[in-house]
């Protein structure tokens, strides 16, 4: 969808690839962050539309990362979808206890990806 900024927040710079490339074929705009510290730092000054967030950051997690944000009364109506390989049904629930909007599982395809990043903005209109 043109015109939506989504914020990337990965580590691995292999995933960090792929992910852009998928954005890229959705014609959004990409903000990149390596961990939590830099991705807080572009969530305030950028304000993006979404973030797709890594749950195994470098320092802090991606969790605290999601906390610290959805504490933010600026920042937390930005929804945040977990992007990781944990497949715990526990880590799941974690992460949609502490705000996150959605859950999406690597590996994924790039239908999946893109499916479920247009769905979220799809639901977030008809809101």
């Amino acid at each position: 969808m043109k015109n939506k900024t989504i914020l990337v927040i990965e580590d691995n710079e292999i995933n960090m690839k792929l992910i852009r490339a998928f954005l890229q074929i959705g014609k959004y705009r990409i903000l990149e962050a390596r961990d939590a510290e830099t991705g807080i730092r572009l969530v305030r000054e950028k304000h993006p539309d979404l973030i797709l967030m890594d749950i195994q950051l470098p320092g802090i997690d991606g969790f605290s990362a999601a906390q610290f944000i959805k504490s933010d009364p600026d920042l937390k109506k930005i929804p945040i979808i977990a992007v990781t390989g944990n497949a715990m049904h526990t880590d799941k629930e974690e992460a949609m206890d502490i705000g996150f909007a959605g859950y999406l599982l690597k590996p994924f395809s790039i239908e999946v990806f893109l499916e479920t990043i247009s769905n979220f903005f799809k639901n977030q209109k008809e809101k």
